[in-house]
């Protein structure tokens, strides 16, 4: 009977110690930095956001853990086979060509407890929305500007558009970043013709760029050129000015003198030139029986001689 009542007491208090361990373990959980915790007590949500080990109730209060990481799906292709999924990438232009575009959105949860409990399918929500606000702006775009130059505009419109009913719906996750990944034509001759069309702008770009780089090069040796030109044109017209006024002030003074002294202005006149010519100029004065008196050049007449006699002095 004793033997039967020490087995009792042994089960009692290995059963508590089983409780108070299980108590124990439940009243303790672990966050870590990349997660949130959402803790419900009798049905009202809380959420912690610490990281690290924190307390709770046990049997009362229930956890569940939130990645709050960047995540990301694809919109128009599966990621793990690389294969399109037309009826989410075929869109119709603004000009009514058709167009495959491949997205990739990035989000992450930043209210755990809306996450949870605002709607039940929070990131399928986010896709809908992306799916609308792309068909939106790819309808509002060329085919051209789809394929070529016009995706930075729409990915910076959609991401606004996205944000904004985001905001709206309150749904506790957050778009981070939405990103054209591949924009084609639905066929490979149209395909082929737009790639045709972007070699012939990359040419057209080449060429413009070559272009200026020569203007940009030719431009300043023209321009110093110019101004060289028009530095000699006005030292050349400078020189000019001052020598006509130098002869206009000589032409006054000697006609001042003139006028005050003509005999004598002619013959000294007439003394300065013969003294600029004579030095050089050989002649003979022939004052013949005729009365007229003759200057002849006798250096022409020597020569014309020299070469009567083949050169011979």
């Amino acid at each position: 009977m004793k033997q039967s009542s020490g087995m009792s007491k042994l089960i009692k208090i290995g059963v508590v110690v089983v409780i108070l361990a299980v108590l124990f373990f439940n009243a303790y959980y672990t966050i870590t930095e990349q997660e949130a915790a959402v803790v419900t007590t009798f049905g009202k949500a809380s959420a912690t956001t610490d990281s690290g080990l924190h307390m709770k109730i046990p049997f009362i209060q229930h956890v569940y853990k939130v990645d709050t990481t960047i995540k990301g799906f694809p919109i128009g292709y599966i990621m793990e086979t690389n294969t399109t999924v037309e009826d989410e990438s075929l869109m119709i232009t603004s000009d009514f060509n058709f167009v495959n575009v491949d997205f990739y959105v990035e989000y992450k949860v930043i209210d755990p407890v809306k996450a949870m409990y605002a709607s039940q399918d929070p990131v399928e929500i986010l896709k809908n929305v992306a799916q609308s606000s792309i068909r939106s702006e790819i309808g509002a775009f060329t085919v051209d500007s789809v394929i070529t130059t016009g995706k930075n505009e729409i990915q910076s419109n959609i991401r606004e558009k996205i944000t904004a009913r985001l905001e709206q719906q309150d749904i506790g996750i957050q778009l981070i970043n939405i990103t054209i990944q591949d924009a084609e034509p639905p066929t490979s001759e149209v395909k082929e013709a737009f790639m045709n069309v972007e070699s012939a702008k990359q040419g057209a770009e080449t060429a413009v760029n070559n272009a200026n780089k020569y203007r940009s090069e030719q431009v300043p040796a023209a321009e110093a050129r110019i101004d060289q030109i028009l530095k000699e044109a006005n030292a050349a017209k400078e020189a000019r000015i001052n020598e006509a006024e130098g002869q206009v002030a000589r032409f006054n003074s000697l006609y001042d003198e003139y006028i005050k002294y003509p005999l004598i202005t002619k013959q000294r006149m007439f003394y300065e030139t013969m003294e600029e010519i004579m030095p050089d100029l050989k002649v003979i004065i022939d004052n013949s029986q005729t009365g007229t008196q003759k200057i002849l050049p006798l250096e022409s007449l020597v020569e014309v001689v020299s070469e009567e006699n083949g050169g011979e002095n």
